[in-house]
């Protein structure tokens, strides 16, 4: 279940509760990070699950979730102000179906998450990581279609979108290497039209967005 809220307001200084006061955080604590773990303890429906691997500024998981009510849906994000931020926009929205965690995606994914869990998995504009030198440091690598195929369900898809080209090269070479797991399709325009935050100011500038989809075979 998602936690309880936090005490009460301060009676010296009485206010009207808001709806931050009413909802409880989204935030989950972790009791481990080295055993998977138990999802029925993230929701109180059991649902088909969607993953957002870097959820960044939650515009995307926000908007979606509230689309979805039939899903659940879990957010990873590495930095403590963002995902505050989208634990903010999730409360107001009373958005029951969502869960936050705060870890590095790629280790989530490989050594926390149950296999076959995941419908699917959203990776939108992440890190770049633009220097040669740092490339070993982006979340798709030669070894990340073996882990999403771990965490994936029957005929689960990865969603990816970036703005960086070279990145996006690599994606493709990546997926494409794996093609005995993977067959490449079509974003769904119902998807593409939850346009993010960061997407939005790309495109403004004139940068594209680049898409990939990928469903196990």
């Amino acid at each position: 279940m998602l936690n309880p809220p936090t005490g009460p307001t301060n009676p010296a200084n009485p206010r009207t509760p808001s709806i931050l006061d009413q909802c409880p955080t989204l935030i989950q604590p972790f009791t481990s990070i080295t055993e998977r773990l138990k999802l029925e303890n993230f929701f109180a429906n059991p649902q088909p699950l969607e993953i957002e691997l870097g959820a960044g500024d939650g515009s995307f998981m926000v908007r979606y979730a509230t689309q979805h009510p039939e899903r659940n849906f879990l957010a990873v994000e590495r930095l403590l102000g963002r995902l505050r931020k989208l634990d903010r926009k999730g409360r107001r929205a009373a958005l029951v179906n969502v869960g936050l965690l705060r870890i590095e995606a790629a280790y989530f994914v490989e050594y926390l998450l149950p296999a076959r869990c995941a419908q699917t998995l959203h990776i939108y504009f992440p890190d770049p990581w633009p220097k040669k030198k740092h490339r070993k440091h982006r979340l798709i690598n030669a070894r990340f279609p073996e882990i999403a195929r771990q965490a994936l369900a029957p005929g689960g898809v990865v969603y990816l979108r970036t703005d960086d080209a070279d990145y996006f090269e690599q994606v493709q070479e990546v997926f494409a290497a794996a093609a005995g797991h993977f067959a490449a399709i079509e974003t769904p325009a119902e998807l593409s039209a939850v346009v993010t935050d960061f997407e939005r100011e790309f495109n403004a500038q004139g940068i594209p967005t680049r898409r990939a989809a990928y469903q196990l075979k």
